[in-house]
């Protein structure tokens, strides 16, 4: 009696943990179905996040990455040849950018973040350019060093993206938002190039005023966040696999509308 006592025990302990296993993987698999359906109705990335990595095969490693992209079981170690993104190789530009910028992104003057395509630092417009202007306030020179020393310090490509919001402007020197955000794009390459040392030969210009908005048009926060210069160090992976069109977050893809090397 006490050894089948036993084994009903170890019995009923089996398919609990049974029972515990299958729903956690209910649980993943609805992340990865929302995930799924967000990026289906608004044209967004699906988000790589360690139980959608654990599901789709392979380990989570320290990086948050697994199935084929990095190293685990079900998901064996791609080469470079074979392809295999290098979506991490400006980690290091990141930390050292929001170390160096950390007061002006508390303040919510830059942001710094990891993209596909690359390492993007957003300069707000109200920090950084007179309204309807194209010149740079020298207050933020210091910011700008900073940024200079970040895109010396490594070879990619660098692009610099002007935009602006829906309000149309049409001065004497600007006509459209066209002009005034490939304008503001030119002059910080100008700064960049001729002040800092940043070659030329890796630096190109977009204008998109008001086509690839990062939030609604609506209200005057949401505006003055559309005013913005991206500085996109490109990665190794979206210079093999691209040029592929900007994205918005409110739309669907666009195509670069004014390109300047």
């Amino acid at each position: 009696m006490i050894s089948y006592a036993d084994f009903i025990t170890l019995l009923f302990a089996f398919f609990v943990v049974m029972f515990a296993s299958s729903q956690t993987d209910k649980s993943k698999a609805h992340q990865i179905s929302e995930s799924v359906q967000r990026a289906i109705d608004q044209g967004t990335s699906i988000s790589a996040t360690p139980a959608v990595a654990k599901v789709l095969g392979g380990t989570v490693d320290d990086k948050g990455q697994g199935n084929a992209l990095m190293k685990g079981p079900g998901g064996a170690q791609r080469s470079t040849k074979e392809g295999a993104p290098e979506l991490m190789e400006l980690s290091p530009s990141l930390r050292t950018l929001t170390a160096d910028l950390e007061k002006e992104i508390k303040d919510g003057k830059v942001v710094v973040s990891m993209q596909p395509r690359g390492l993007v630092i957003t300069l707000q417009q109200a920090a950084f350019f007179p309204s309807g202007e194209d010149s740079i306030d020298p207050k933020t020179r210091p910011v700008i060093v900073s940024l200079a020393k970040t895109l010396n310090a490594v070879p990619n490509p660098v692009r610099l993206e002007g935009h602006t919001d829906s309000v149309p402007i049409s001065t004497a020197r600007f006509h459209s938002n066209w002009d005034l955000s490939a304008a503001r794009a030119i002059a910080l390459l100008k700064m960049l190039s001729e002040d800092y040392g940043v070659s030329r030969e890796r630096l190109a210009i977009a204008g998109y005023a008001e086509t690839v908005p990062m939030v609604s048009n609506d209200t005057a926060e949401g505006r003055g966040r559309n005013r913005r210069v991206d500085i996109v160090v490109l990665n190794q992976y979206y210079i093999k696999n691209g040029p592929e069109p900007v994205k918005g977050t409110l739309g669907p893809e666009y195509p670069i509308k004014r390109v300047s090397h």
